[in-house]
């Protein structure tokens, strides 16, 4: 063998050593920046399932320190990466997996997976639940209407048109799904694998129906029941008009 065949076998041997970009991962669309590394949690918090935003801020700085120590304890036992994947994994226990970042208007694209059927989560919009993501499939939630699909308001009032998506849009369980999301205000518009679910419809304040929503909170991946992932989380911030 040549010199110059076993120099080309050593320099595939040293690429193939290398470790593979993991192929989900996207670059964050012009405007945009990412909210999630590929790596770890950094600019990720912990934070209490369902916990009203202005109760939060209304917390003494000492307890609200004491809260989040508990709250970052427990996401780490319930939240990690897998970087050779570049995924965010919830066991799909508590607590919920915030920004340590507050954000007022803005547009955010994230993808999700739900690993096994019969699974339920959400992307919580200011820590105000929720764009609903569910088996469309589970006998269980069939009364609470899993079968109209995910990528809606599903915790919004009653008689609220944001509550349902307009449309099915939801890809099989064990498919990687879509959510590009724009919040101005109180309104909300998402487009779920491109196809829009919600039109601008308003968020209601799940804490108080009759209370405006604070002006700038935590986007917050929720789940409870199983394992769900994420990835390509990117935001952009809508200044003030």
């Amino acid at each position: 063998m040549t010199r110059v065949a076993l120099a080309a076998i050593g320099i595939l041997g040293i690429v193939g050593l290398r470790p593979a970009f993991p192929q989900g991962l996207k670059q964050a669309p012009a405007g945009f920046t990412a909210l999630f590394n590929g790596k770890d949690l950094s600019g990720w918090r912990g934070r209490q399932p369902n916990y009203d935003p202005s109760a939060e801020a209304a917390l003494p700085k000492e307890e609200l320190s004491t809260k989040q120590a508990e709250w970052n304890t427990a996401r780490d036992q319930h939240w990690r990466v897998d970087a050779a994947k570049g995924e965010i994994v919830s066991d799909g226990q508590s607590p919920h997996l915030a920004t340590a970042k507050d954000f007022g208007d803005f547009e955010l694209y994230v993808d999700w997976l739900m690993v096994s059927h019969n699974g339920d989560s959400g992307i919580y919009l200011r820590s105000y639940p929720q764009v609903q993501i569910w088996d469309v499939d589970n006998p269980r939630e069939v009364r609470n209407g899993a079968p109209k699909g995910s990528g809606a308001l599903w915790n919004n009032n009653a008689d609220n048109p944001g509550k349902w998506p307009l449309v099915k849009a939801d890809n099989a369980v064990g498919q990687w799904n879509t959510f590009h999301i724009k919040m101005v205000g109180s309104r909300v518009w998402v487009w779920f694998n491109d196809k829009l679910t919600v039109d601008g419809q308003v968020l209601d304040n799940y804490f108080d129906r009759a209370a405006p929503l604070v002006p700038k909170g935590a986007i917050e991946l929720q789940t409870h029941g199983s394992e769900i992932r994420f990835r390509n989380i990117y935001i952009r911030e809508i200044p003030p008009a």
